[in-house]
């Protein structure tokens, strides 16, 4: 049996010497790979099936001059609940094309499962346009968000801006509350102190050449304490230090002016919003441009009716879901 692969000749001893060298020396000019280069990232779990049908986006994109937005909606909602009647239309008519993602069971399942759906989003606009996204989030949308660029790390280069509404950044007493006993999946991820939370602050919580914007109230219901909201190394803009006394609960986030003024900023410009560049009269206006109040009435009324449906509803479990081998 021919065996000269197992016995290197002095020739090829003196080639693989030398190749070490040459390794050793490169090495030594470029330095240690970085640790999210050398991982190689999780798959998704999901199938592309799945994935592709929860993306809702244009059949062409019209218009290079911004970025394309995408829309990730919250806990017990749905794209077009959340988004279809206020944000949609308003960023379409100033000129961005616009995205949703349907997150599963209306987010009340593994928020690591959900964040998959945000992964493939942004691949699927990026592969459509060549172009960063700008991912907007509310409440739990942003845990979602925060996930995906995390832990796929490609992804901070194919996101220009990630802004916040009402984001549950560190935990919320919500989630503690409703999880005394058995209750869904993203609720017991919700807790402060839960493993889920713990991963997703771990080290850097603003990862990447991203801009992030996070924008929060004092008067938001659900993000309790208010403090749980600002992350590191984010823009934190509280919407009592823009306009004093302005009430904007959790929901009506999703159709406050001011607020929506905040992330155009952020959008139409390098950086993260800049509370300042807000024109002159900029605490008058109450709603969004193109939502009447009953509209605001009517999304206020249908977004409570399915709140309290899904936390009686949904499926329930003892405990979170555990934590992916790879943010152990």
């Amino acid at each position: 049996m021919n065996r000269w692969w197992s016995t290197p000749d002095r020739r090829g001893r003196a080639r693989t010497a030398v190749a070490a060298l040459v390794v050793a020396f490169v090495a030594a000019l470029v330095g240690p790979v970085p640790a999210a280069s050398a991982a190689a990232e999780p798959p998704l779990n999901t199938p592309v099936a799945a994935l592709d049908a929860a993306l809702r986006c244009p059949g062409t994109f019209t218009h290079p001059e911004h970025e394309p937005v995408l829309l990730v909606h919250g806990t017990t909602s749905t794209y077009e609940e959340s988004w279809g009647w206020n944000y949609a239309p308003a960023l379409r008519d100033a000129g961005y094309d616009v995205c949703g993602v349907e997150l599963p069971n209306r987010s009340m399942s593994d928020i690591q499962d959900a964040s998959e759906y945000v992964v493939h989003a942004i691949d699927k606009i990026y592969a459509a346009t060549g172009r960063k996204a700008d991912v907007i989030g509310h409440s739990q949308g942003n845990m979602e968000m925060r996930w995906a660029v995390k832990w796929w790390p490609h992804l901070q280069s194919r996101v220009d801006d990630l802004v916040f509404l009402a984001n549950p950044g560190h935990g919320i007493t919500g989630g503690n509350l409703f999880c005394i006993g058995w209750c869904a999946p993203a609720l017991h991820q919700f807790n402060i102190g839960s493993d889920f939370v713990a991963a997703l602050n771990r080290d850097d919580e603003t990862p990447g050449d991203i801009s992030y914007t996070n924008i929060y109230s004092l008067t938001d219901e659900a993000i309790t304490p208010f403090t749980t909201a600002p992350l590191n190394g984010a823009k934190n803009v509280l919407i009592q230090d823009v306009c004093p006394g302005r009430a904007v609960a959790h929901f009506s986030m999703l159709y406050d002016a001011v607020t929506y003024k905040l992330v155009v900023d952020a959008l139409s410009h390098a950086g993260s919003a800049v509370p300042s560049r807000l024109p002159f009269g900029k605490c008058l206006d109450v709603n969004l441009p193109g939502v009447w109040p009953h509209e605001a009435v009517e999304g206020t009324a249908v977004t409570a009716a399915n709140f309290t449906a899904e936390i009686l509803n949904a499926t329930k479990v003892p405990a979170e879901p555990p934590l992916r081998p790879y943010a152990q």
